[in-house]
């Protein structure tokens, strides 16, 4: 059957630590195709797909939520993503609001060095999130943003960097 396992796991070490350092948006149709290993991981894409880099620092996180149905008889993978942005500006507004009218593929980066593509498939919609000022001196003047996809597979780990894989990253300014 297809669907058996294949492989146990052992208690891993406590060498991993959590939280985001980096996300990256594509413009979704920029990746017209893509190589998957047989590991499931992504070593190469296709297409013109520049990735533009947004530094994040705690308070961010992305969350798979399995969805499985034995009455269906399906199974799909709601991908989530919260974003917390300091810093109001002009610029980040404008690029913001395009962010909300499109449905990116985004690629997320951890502090363990994995790199997974979120909404590849469909994309990732924005679905909710804040301007905020905040009422206190020392609370948050900037954006907070919910993105959601839903996949039939979890986010993919990409195997190598983002631009021997065929990203062109795009830093922040």
């Amino acid at each position: 059957m297809a669907c058996d396992l294949t492989l146990g796991r052992l208690e891993p070490c406590k060498d991993t630590v959590g939280g985001l350092k980096a996300i990256y948006f594509v413009n979704y149709g920029d990746i017209t195709a893509y190589t998957l290993e047989a590991t499931d991981e992504i070593s190469a894409v296709t297409g013109t797909p520049s990735c533009y880099q947004y530094d994040i620092k705690s308070a961010s996180s992305f969350t798979q939520n399995v969805q499985s149905d034995r009455a269906t008889g399906t199974t799909s993978y709601e991908q989530v993503l919260e974003l917390t942005l300091k810093k109001l500006t002009v610029a980040d507004h404008k690029e913001l609001k395009l962010l909300t009218y499109g449905r990116p593929n985004v690629l997320v980066e951890d502090y363990n060095g994995n790199i997974f593509i979120a909404g590849l498939e469909h994309g990732m919609e924005v679905t909710g999130g804040t301007i905020v000022s905040g009422a206190a001196m020392n609370e948050l003047s900037g954006y907070t943003l919910t993105l959601t996809g839903m996949e039939k597979l979890p986010a993919n780990f990409l195997d190598d960097t983002l631009a021997t894989i065929g990203f062109t990253v795009v830093a922040g300014t």
